[in-house]
Parts: C-alpha cells; structure tokens; sequence
C-alpha cells in the first residue's frame, strides 16, 4: 500500500518537531506559504540577502522595491519579523531610523525564492502566450 502525500507516515519530521502537512486544512503551513510567496516578500528577501550580514533602512527598501506602499511594506516586514525571518533594529531620532536585516532562518529563504524568482523570469513569456491563446479562445 503507497502512503498519500497527506499520510503522516510519508513526512519526515523537523529538528524541531512534527513537520507541517500543506494538505491539512488546518496546518499553519498555507499561512506560513501565503506570507512567503507574495512578490513583496520575494523582492524583501531578495535584497536583505543581497546586503547580508549588513542593515538595510526602510526609505532605502521601499526605494528598492519600485512600486510598493509605505504601507505594504511595513505589514510585509512586520510578517517577516513576526515569523523569525527578519531582524528590526530602531534608531531612536528624529524621525525613528528603522533598519532591517535577515536572521540566520531568513538566509534559508533566500535559495527557494531565488529559484523561484528564476523560473518566472525564465517563463514568463510562456505563461504570457498561454494567457494570451486562453483569452482569444474565450472571446
């Protein structure tokens, strides 16, 4: 008998204890993969990473980060922190300076989103043709 991807005999466990099953309606895995696979968090991790072990300020991310709010990016970072995966440091000034790092658990993020990053670079003009013969067979 082959076990399902859902089965908990096919799951290896954590260093830190029963690994999340994404099949399980109610596994804190799908919060989890919904924070970390947004475009925002990608560009995030993406130039944390590049700027490791060093700080980067909030004016100097949101620049970075073309098209983003103010306010987006600060409910994007504050998931991260909340979630262990990045370090906030505040500069008591006039106004606050905010400076943001990678923790040693956001590093490991890195790798997978770049990945990820690179198969949509590498297929986006497949996926926009196939967008395109998807929208003329409709109309």
């Amino acid at each position: 008998m082959t076990s399902s991807p859902t089965s908990r005999a096919s799951r290896s466990p954590s260093p830190d204890g029963p690994r999340g099953d994404l099949f399980d309606p109610q596994c804190p895995t799908r919060r989890l993969l919904d924070r970390i696979g947004t475009k925002w968090t990608s560009m995030a991790v993406k130039v944390l990473a590049e700027a490791s072990p060093e700080e980067v300020r909030f004016a100097e991310l949101q620049r970075r980060m073309a098209g983003i709010s103010q306010k987006m990016l600060s409910a994007t970072l504050q998931g991260l922190a909340r979630d262990g995966l990045v370090g906030r440091r505040v500069e008591a000034t006039v106004p606050p300076r905010v400076y943001y790092r990678l923790t040693p658990l956001g590093l490991t993020l890195e790798e997978p989103l770049a990945a990820l990053r690179e198969w949509a670079e590498a297929h986006m003009a497949e996926v926009d043709r196939a967008n395109r013969r998807s929208e003329r067979q409709q109309a």
